[in-house]
């Protein structure tokens, strides 16, 4: 039996360009301008179909690399991120990545771990593999960079940097007045790690809000994290110490949704109840809150929403070089769920405690 003839269109490898002209009989010229849909050519469609048909037949596909040496656009962004898990930064993600599809855009992602080497080498690894502009996610950015650039939760005022940033005093006040006005006077507080970058202002929004309120920040009180984690760990064990020392509180404000889920499983672990014996209040609203038993009151960050947003100025600047904001600045909800309720009026947390010998 015979082998059969090897279809031109089955290579491994696809033609090039002048090839494809050759075998259609046409200046090269002419097929790249409809290969690549150049507008403003007065070609007829017949031969335009013809030179489709041959281009399916071959196997043919444009160069990327040389249509974007030619028109010096790659149509692609650098995004910086801490980690690639579920809760804040994939919302944000999620909200970049849709924009970037809807405006025809390829993106990469790099995740550092808030490693200061990898924030300063990452940019110009994304750079040098043709991203036009970067987007950072709770990043540390300490200068300009060397394309265009937009920071998610950036509060650093930097040269050609526009940050997208959440009012965290409006956050504080919105947080501080819901558990004041329900009766709460006895607060615990949870500082988020220093190398997050919304940390230390949202931190100093409480204590400005805490001070215009009467209420006290008691060291005592005061949890602080430090683990590089993105799960309900995050705020188990730093309860669990609170709760060793026997002090008294009727609320704890969490520094992020992943962190109260886990200060609720200490609280329930040492036989306290939630909100009937400690109230508690995150931040982010991550689709878990909804859902967490039961579920929790948070302040909501529209985090898909400034994802989108930020794409959006990066592309805009992309366009429109000489038209750079400094900062946006985007509202947060108060968005009260199960996790909150007045304090009872002998609060039995110290009780409890010392009941199960915590």
């Amino acid at each position: 039996m015979g082998k059969k003839k090897t279809s031109s269109n089955s290579s491994a490898e696809p033609v090039t360009l002048k090839v494809l002209a050759a075998h259609l009989k046409l200046d090269p010229a002419t097929v790249s301008v409809v290969l690549n849909n150049v507008p403003g050519r007065s070609i007829p469609e017949a031969t335009r179909e013809r030179i489709r048909s041959a281009a399916q037949k071959f196997n043919y596909r444009p160069s990327f690399v040389a249509r974007s040496l030619r028109n010096r656009r790659t149509m692609t962004i650098g995004i910086l991120v801490p980690v690639l898990a579920d809760g804040y930064h994939t919302e944000v993600m999620s909200g970049i990545g849709d924009h970037l599809l809807e405006e025809n855009y390829f993106y990469f992602i790099a995740h550092h771990r808030h490693r200061t080497d990898l924030i300063e080498q990452y940019p110009h690894m994304l750079v040098s593999r043709g991203a036009e502009g970067i987007i950072a996610i709770d990043t540390h950015l300490d200068h300009k960079l060397a394309v265009p650039a937009v920071a998610v939760a950036g509060h650093r005022r930097i040269k050609s940097v526009t940050n997208v940033v959440l009012d965290h005093n409006t956050a504080a006040e919105m947080t501080l007045r819901h558990l004041y006005d329900l009766g709460h006077r006895d607060i615990a507080f949870m500082r988020g790690q220093p190398y997050s970058s919304d940390s230390e202002v949202r931190w100093q929004g409480i204590v400005k809000v805490a001070s215009d309120l009467g209420l006290a920040i008691r060291p005592e009180l005061t949890i602080q994290l430090t683990k590089d984690l993105t799960t309900p760990e995050l705020g188990y064990p730093v309860v669990q110490q609170l709760l060793a020392h026997h002090r008294r509180f009727t609320a704890i404000v969490c520094f992020n949704d992943m962190a109260a889920i886990g200060a609720i499983r200490a609280l329930h672990d040492a036989q306290l109840r939630v909100p009937q014996d400690i109230s508690v209040i995150g931040f982010d609203d991550v689709p878990q809150a909804a859902f967490q038993t039961p579920s929790l009151t948070t302040i909501r960050q529209p985090l898909h929403e400034m994802g989108k947003l930020a794409a959006q100025l990066l592309l805009e600047r992309l366009r429109e070089p000489a038209v750079i904001p400094q900062e946006v600045a985007v509202k947060p909800r108060l968005i009260v769920r199960e996790t909150t309720c007045a304090p009872r009026q002998t609060n039995p947390a110290r009780t409890r405690r010392e009941a199960v010998r915590l």
